[in-house]
């Protein structure tokens, strides 16, 4: 590799992410697999942000940004709680690499997809604002109002990563419907619901047993009981709403994508109400409280991927490269 210049030095610092673009060129499997790995690490953050709440470790580090008033980083006197918040805590640079990475290589890929780009800063900005607002749920004692500010925010993380990872597979061209109008709107009530199914499960958590794993920790007062049939009737709604639209894309014909999609919904929403029945029934147990956590990031992803399937934008056609039509004219011509 040839030594940088000043010139070239001066513009990396400028602009760093158009100097690395203007000497790096992905291939689209590479811009794929950021975008996927960007979305695979917001899930793994619930996930494992949904430990520290089950092994009562929301406060391993008591305060923010540093893990105590004296040290930055854990110590040994916190025991397993400080190492379990505190890991949690550094898993969300990972996830700024990964969200990183699929800036860098969306911004990289030619031609340039402003819009693929725009995606990637989304979610950095969700990530930082999720951060700070973690601090704030530290420094306000697991408050449950903020415990679930930060869990839909979180999830609002996955819903732009989630369709970032479906652009990289796309062109830019304006989308072309795969169904009518009606299905489409049927889809949205999908989704609506799907999305207040998820907001009332953070209420379910924050009035229950489990919304700080200690009984120190404030909890909503509401009752639990109540929240939980509630939340139990919505997922019905969402099991009820994708059979019927299943149904409906066989009806109407429909292609194989939006058909498939909806086909996997129904299985994660299958498996995700028997952890949720079994869990309900054998007094809440972490290892399944967990589960559950994880098959809503996957209901919430399935959902999302329905409504993304609904249409399609074809690739964009490159136009001709000069060259390349000079070479085939005189090819055709042949000898002269």
């Amino acid at each position: 590799m040839p030594n940088l210049t000043r010139a070239d030095a001066v513009a990396a610092v400028r602009n760093p992410l158009a100097f690395i673009a203007a000497r790096w060129t992905p291939d689209p499997k590479t811009v794929q697999r950021a975008a996927l790995a960007a979305l695979v690490m917001s899930v793994v953050i619930v996930v494992t942000g949904g430990a520290v709440r089950l092994t009562g470790s929301g406060l391993g580090c008591p305060t923010w940004p540093k893990c105590t008033d004296d040290s930055l980083t854990t110590t040994s006197e916190m025991g397993l709680h400080g190492y379990i918040e505190f890991g949690n805590r550094m898993l969300t640079y990972v996830l700024c690499a990964a969200v990183g990475w699929a800036i860098i290589a969306a911004r990289s890929e030619k031609p340039y997809r402003r819009s693929l780009t725009r995606l990637g800063w989304a979610q950095f900005w969700v990530v930082m604002g999720n951060a700070i607002l973690g601090g704030i749920v530290v420094l306000v004692g697991l408050n449950p109002y903020t415990v679930a500010a930060h869990f839909l925010l979180s999830s609002a993380l996955i819903a732009v990563a989630t369709v970032m990872w479906q652009r990289t597979r796309e062109g830019d061209d304006a989308p072309r419907p795969l169904v009518g109008k009606s299905v489409q709107q049927l889809v949205w009530v999908l989704t609506g619901v799907t999305v207040l199914l998820i907001a009332v499960g953070t209420v379910v958590t924050g009035a229950g047993p489990h919304a700080g794993d200690s009984s120190e920790v404030e909890r909503m007062p509401l009752d639990w009981e109540n929240v939980t049939k509630l939340h139990a009737v919505l997922a019905w709604i969402v099991v009820t709403l994708t059979f019927a639209l299943w149904f409906v894309l066989k009806a109407v014909d429909a292609p194989r994508g939006p058909l498939s999609r909806t086909r996997d919904l129904f299985l994660v929403l299958l498996a995700q109400g028997l952890i949720g029945y079994v869990q309900y029934f054998t007094d809440l147990p972490e290892v399944l409280v967990g589960a559950h956590m994880f098959g809503s990031c996957l209901v919430w992803i399935a959902t999302l991927r329905v409504l993304l399937a609904l249409r399609e934008r074809p690739e964009t056609q490159l136009p001709e490269v000069p060259a390349q039509a000079d070479a085939m004219s005189a090819s055709m011509a042949g000898p002269r």
